[in-house]
């Protein structure tokens, strides 16, 4: 199926955690947290402002993004989790190391 958010809605797939620590040690389910990374399936068309006018949304399709613990709404589409939040609760697109070097 193909899905497309409404307004300034973006759906998310999480991103898994890692299973071991950096020294070695493997977390059980039980002790896991919930990702707060995840990568962006799909974008709505985006908001209106105070004229009515479309404003687009930042984020694009791929994009990497953190978010709140608590943010969005979890669906199960085809199987799979995924959740659905405004743009205003993602918190921050991590670029690739690769496009910052290339910056600086």
């Amino acid at each position: 199926m193909h899905f497309r958010p409404l307004h300034d809605r973006v759906l998310v797939r999480r991103i898994n955690a890692e299973e071991k620590t950096a020294g070695g040690i493997i977390i059980p389910d039980s002790a896991k947290e919930k990702p707060q990374q995840g990568e962006v399936i799909a974008i709505g068309p985006g908001g209106r402002n105070e004229h009515g006018q479309l404003v687009p949304l930042d984020v694009k399709p791929g994009d990497r993004v953190l978010f709140a613990k608590w943010s969005g709404t979890e669906v199960k589409i085809d199987g799979e989790e995924l959740l659905i939040m405004k743009e205003s609760d993602l918190l921050v697109v991590v670029e690739k190391t690769e496009t910052l070097k290339k910056a600086a």
